[in-house]
């Protein structure tokens, strides 16, 4: 049976503050609601602290869901972050895997949330662990994304990157609350 874990970015605390339940921003409720419409188990992690994460808690939680050879990972921001930290750091096989708008912080510019959550290198053998990896990012987001997505395609040889335009940072201030794409791109 197919199963999917969808993982939160990181918010400032004052985006926390007004909106604490991370796991129901942005296009993430609708994303579960379609595939648990097409028969696919999903999760949306509420990770600790996401406006300042630290990477053993977020494994934690993250690892008390069952993975298998066919479980899809969707992690945006911070949490495609995560995920490319834990797949380069485990010998685990999942199924798709796609990352959203993911950032890794590759230049050590944001010294405000800085913690050890991105001290991690990069698996080039990454995308063999999965049944492929894609990336959506869109032209006009920030500079570290748009470094991150270079990183990625730099040190994982076969992701696919998909170049949207005028979709920001993927989020409800973007105008994204359904993501139709990613579920296609799923094909589940």
């Amino acid at each position: 049976m197919k199963t999917a874990i969808i993982i939160h970015g990181m918010p400032t605390k004052e985006e926390f503050e007004v909106s604490p339940e991370q796991s129901m921003q942005h296009w993430l409720p609708w994303l579960k609601a379609a595939l648990e419409e097409k028969k696919v188990a999903t999760t949306v992690l509420q990770m600790p602290t996401p406006y300042a994460p630290v990477y053993e808690q977020w494994r934690d939680m993250f690892e008390r869901i069952p993975r298998t050879e066919e479980t899809i990972l969707i992690g945006h921001s911070a949490g495609g972050g995560f995920l490319v930290r834990w797949l380069s750091e485990n010998d685990a096989r999942v199924g798709k895997v796609v990352l959203v708008a993911p950032w890794i912080d590759p230049d050590n510019i944001d010294r405000e949330h800085r913690t050890d959550f991105f001290d991690f290198t990069i698996e080039p053998r990454l995308a063999a662990k999965t049944d492929g990896i894609t990336v959506f990012i869109s032209r006009d987001d920030d500079i570290p994304m748009l470094r991150t997505v270079e990183e990625l395609d730099k040190h994982i040889p076969g992701i696919r990157i998909i170049w949207k335009k005028d979709m920001g940072h993927f989020t409800e201030a973007d105008g994204v609350i359904e993501f139709p794409e990613l579920l296609k791109e799923l094909s589940v």
